[in-house]
């Protein structure tokens, strides 16, 4: 820590404290006490229960648990592509015309989600490209959402790497392609290990833009959850809600484990 006195470190744990429990964890022990309870009446739930985990692990609720992976997953794979793709050719370009790309593709986050839900259905609900209910107008919606934040990861990675690396392989013999495969997209793995780990959660919690386009085969999680609220099912919702935020960690752990031996090499 950057403060060295005792006394100091305390009162930052303290601030911390004061400032992390009712602020962030304890809204989070909220869902989890009310995913555990039957009732909740008085201070602290009552009638504990793991009956709606039970409800939350199958059938309908297990379905769009899949659904909602199998969409993070795909978006993710295809924004990180793209936004990789983007960055790189970025790099090779004059820094105006840098930034106009820059600003294309933030451009979706920095209007409501809802409006790019909309965008995306008036633009696919007709030939000569028809997407409208199907499961892939609701994996490009997410993909557009979240590829700004690939496109800025690895962007802001390309600018630390050191150009020694490629100009030491290019002075070897080593082509623009087998530079990129070998020296560039190695060095920049831990980013993109990263970059796909928030792609990944920020796909997993969409709800505006999916609620306008997804089709009843095809049900996100959050648009369940959003349900079971909506009608009043507190307790169940909450028991899902920790259902998503597990699986979403789970897959986040694992990607965190890939970028530590990426980084390590």
């Amino acid at each position: 820590m950057l403060v060295h006195s005792r006394k100091a470190k305390w009162a930052v744990w303290v601030l911390f404290l004061v400032l992390f429990v009712p602020l962030f964890a304890l809204p989070l022990l909220v869902v989890l006490g009310a995913s555990l309870a039957t009732h909740w009446s008085g201070v602290l739930p009552s009638g504990p229960t793991i009956d709606h985990y039970r409800a939350a692990t199958r059938g309908e609720a297990l379905q769009a648990l899949t659904t909602s992976l199998l969409t993070a997953l795909a978006a993710s794979l295809l924004a990180l592509a793209v936004g990789t793709w983007a960055a790189l050719a970025a790099a090779a370009l004059k820094k105006s015309h840098r930034r106009v790309m820059d600003a294309l593709f933030v451009l979706p986050v920095a209007v409501p989600s809802v409006v790019v839900g909309l965008s995306v259905l008036v633009a696919f609900s007709q030939p000569p490209l028809l997407l409208n209910g199907t499961r892939w107008i609701v994996i490009l919606a997410h993909t557009v959402l979240v590829t700004a934040f690939a496109h800025q990861s690895v962007s802001a990675a390309i600018v630390r790497l050191d150009p020694a690396y490629e100009q030491a392989a290019a002075s070897l013999g080593a082509g623009p392609a087998r530079v990129l495969w070998r020296v560039r997209l190695p060095l920049l793995l831990p980013s993109l290990t990263a970059a796909a780990g928030l792609c990944f959660a920020l796909s997993m919690g969409e709800l505006s833009a999916t609620m306008m386009l997804y089709p009843p085969d095809w049900t996100p999680l959050p648009v369940l959850i959003h349900a079971a609220t909506d009608r009043g099912a507190l307790f169940a919702g909450s028991a899902v809600a920790v259902v998503l935020m597990a699986a979403t960690l789970l897959v986040l752990f694992a990607v965190s484990r890939v970028r530590t031996r990426a980084s390590y090499r």
